[in-house]
């Protein structure tokens, strides 16, 4: 079969089920595009930033599980795109990183945008690929997809040389072989036992789950009822495990949770961690001990144990894991002491986050739990670097895994537009609401022009205070001063005019079923709205509360006593 190099990868891109391809055409890939226009099964989406491609990218996955392509020219098109690249690799999302290389048939150096991309884009990918011929390229790209999601899955880079685009080539459309199943899927039949021994002895044993269990389904219901164990999550297994179930506990544990989540987790006698690397934000810059003793279980082998020590450490596929070890473990009977403390505790936080209803400014568990009720168990969250990602974090209350999107351990500003336009273009029929907090909006706000331009009907709160609010609170708290966090007035509402979509105001708690109504009839229509909320920060989250504990704990005395000293004084003069 002869196909150009443009049909060639096209076709690669529709039999990995790649639906959609974020980019900017460039003088280099434009044959790719031309190939692009006459796929009925791949939609390239034009984008203001190539940041925001990858962002899109990362989110089609997040949300739907289907691998999504950052489509990139040479050289600028990465380099922009390399945030997003980044995230997706800290935080273990599957991509395709489809780049365009120079061309390599000329003998010509100083070419327009060329850089060593490959040596660019190394720290932040599995695997980098630039085929030589055209004959290649097919089975590159379907092997580079299978890289992406096997193992522990991120991005991997596909760049293909310009010429390859402009030549027509003979090719077998032969897929790449399957890869052999992990030999590392599961235990041996020795350690399982070990395991179900060591939780056996265990008078309540803690799990602790990311997003790494989420394979293992509904099994992991079954793991906590068998257990009778409270439950734990990562940031990034949020929902993994229903948080309606009486033993969902919190995300997290340690100095940034709440205090009956502390006194709970203090009576347990045993760890079990499956799908989590205990990585800086999820465990609040270390600020937790696992009770002991820890069962570490991850995919990745160079997780188990590294950041805690443990007395088991295992990797392991958590779709094989947890049912072999559901077989060797007892039965126990509902503990309902350890229920109604749960229950109580959870309440006794709702009735203290709701005691501010009514202020002059929007309560953010208020607009949490409106927003949820409003929009439904199918609604999509995405969140932004920031304060928004701890307060969605602490106050949604999800039972699937996919609908909480947040930038995690890169931690990436800009976020939550592009990230929501991506959820939305992957799953069409759920309401897709971002989280954007006044900084990180103004750094890929433009993208709700592709939003408008490609009818992709998003909600987007912008929580504005005015500040960089997480970092001007770890400034007020530790240095009782804030420097270079303060932002900027902007017109929001005329910036919605100007990309054409619909602006809304949102003042007060009062205001909130009635803004959220009019926010819903736009998305119903097919439009992207836009919701200004005067925020409320006033409250500090238990994430930050316990990441300024845990920081200053770690100091030595006589530094603790200076960085103490120096806020106590600010603060003295300050009310002088």
């Amino acid at each position: 079969m002869k196909l150009s190099g443009g049909e060639i990868v096209v076709r690669a891109l529709e039999d990995e089920g790649i639906h959609l391809a974020f980019g900017i055409p460039g003088t280099h890939n434009i044959e790719l595009y031309d190939a692009l226009a006459s796929s009925e099964r791949v939609r390239p989406i034009l984008v203001t930033d190539e940041q925001a491609a990858s962002f899109m990218a990362d989110a089609v996955w997040r949300a739907s599980g289907a691998i999504g392509c950052a489509n990139l020219v040479p050289g600028a098109g990465l380099t922009h795109a390399l945030s997003g690249i980044a995230e997706a690799f800290m935080d273990c999302v599957p991509m395709l990183v489809l780049g365009c290389g120079v061309r390599n048939d000329t003998g010509k150096a100083y070419q327009l945008h060329d850089i060593d991309q490959l040596a660019v884009v190394a720290p932040v990918v599995k695997a980098r690929f630039r085929p030589g011929r055209g004959q290649e390229l097919y089975t590159t790209i379907r092997r580079a997809c299978q890289l992406a999601r096997e193992g522990r899955p991120g991005p991997v880079m596909v760049e293909v040389p310009a010429n390859l685009y402009l030549s027509r080539h003979d090719v077998d459309l032969v897929p790449p072989p399957v890869p052999l199943e992990n030999p590392n899927a599961l235990p041996g039949h020795e350690e399982i036992e070990r395991i179900a021994a060591l939780l056996g002895d265990a008078k309540r044993p803690l799990l602790y789950l990311g997003l790494g269990a989420a394979p293992a389904g509904s099994d992991l219901v079954a793991l906590a009822e068998r257990l009778e164990a409270p439950v734990t999550t990562t940031f990034q297994g949020k929902g993994v495990f229903p948080e309606s179930h009486p033993l969902f506990l919190w995300n997290g544990f340690g100095a940034a949770a709440p205090p009956f989540v502390r006194s709970i987790v203090a009576g347990c006698d045993a760890t079990l961690a499956i799908g989590c690397r205990f990585g800086e934000v999820a465990t609040a810059s270390y600020g937790l001990e696992p009770p002991q003793p820890l069962i570490h279980a991850d995919i990745d082998p160079a997780v188990p144990g590294r950041n805690f020590p443990a007395e088991v450490a295992i990797t392991a596929d958590s779709a094989a894991f947890v049912p072999a070890l559901l077989e060797r473990l007892e039965q126990r009977s509902p503990d309902a002491a350890l229920r109604d403390a749960i229950r109580a505790g959870h309440e006794a936080v709702w009735h203290d986050w709701l005691a501010e209803v009514g202020g002059e400014r929007v309560t953010p568990a208020f607009l949490l739990r409106e927003l949820q009720r409003r929009f439904g168990p199918d609604a999509i969250f995405v969140t932004d670097s920031g304060n928004g990602t701890f307060l969605a974090m602490e106050c949604l209350r999800l039972d699937r895994p996919g609908h909480y999107l947040a930038p995690v351990d890169y931690s990436c500003m800009g976020y939550a537009v592009p990230a929501a336009v991506g959820a939305k273009l992957a799953c069409p029929d759920a309401p897709v609401l971002a989280l954007a907090g006044d900084g990180a909006f103004l750094m890929t706000g433009l993208e709700l022009l592709t939003a408008a331009a490609h009818g992709v009907a998003i909600a987007v709160l912008v929580l504005r205070d005015g500040e960089l609010a997480q970092i001007a609170q770890f400034q007020s708290t530790a240095l009782s001063r804030k420097t270079a966090s303060r932002l900027p007035d902007y017109d929001l509402a005329a910036l919605c005019d100007a990309v054409g979509v619909r602006h809304l105001r949102l003042d007060a708690d009062g205001e909130v079923p009635h803004v959220l109504e009019e926010a819903a009839g736009e998305l119903d229509a097919g439009h992207t709205v836009v919701v200004e909320v005067a925020i409320d920060y006033s409250r500090k989250t238990f994430f930050t509360r316990g990441v300024v504990r845990a920081n200053l704990r770690r100091l030595p005395w006589a530094d603790r006593i200076r960085f103490v000293g120096r806020a106590v004084g600010r603060r003295v003069v300050a009310t002088r």
